[in-house]
């Protein structure tokens, strides 16, 4: 033993085998509802998320970052669940 150096921790090694997770698709696939300008898209999330329907909110820009955009760069997607489609569909038709 080299002088200076106690006894090693003890090792543990990693799981041998890739932990596969089980997901459901129709639960977590997401489908586009509607593209808009971020303060036009944080209302119909609000919308959606008061009747219960989750939301995802997509975009190629940190709006927080470049607050001011122009054209069809700044847009951004508003993503729901696909079970949550059409139901989405009719709330923002009746808005």
């Amino acid at each position: 033993m080299i002088q200076g150096m106690g006894q090693r921790g003890k090792i543990i090694p990693f799981p041998a085998g890739r932990v596969r997770r089980r997901v459901v698709a129709d639960e977590r696939a997401l489908v586009e509802l509607h593209r808009c300008d971020q303060a036009e898209a944080v209302v119909v999330k609000s919308l959606l998320e008061s009747e219960r329907i989750p939301t995802v909110l997509r975009s190629r820009l940190a709006h927080s970052v470049y607050p001011f955009t122009v054209g069809a760069q700044g847009e951004v997607r508003i993503l729901v669940p696909e079970h949550d489609l059409r139901r989405s569909r009719t709330l923002l038709a009746g808005v």
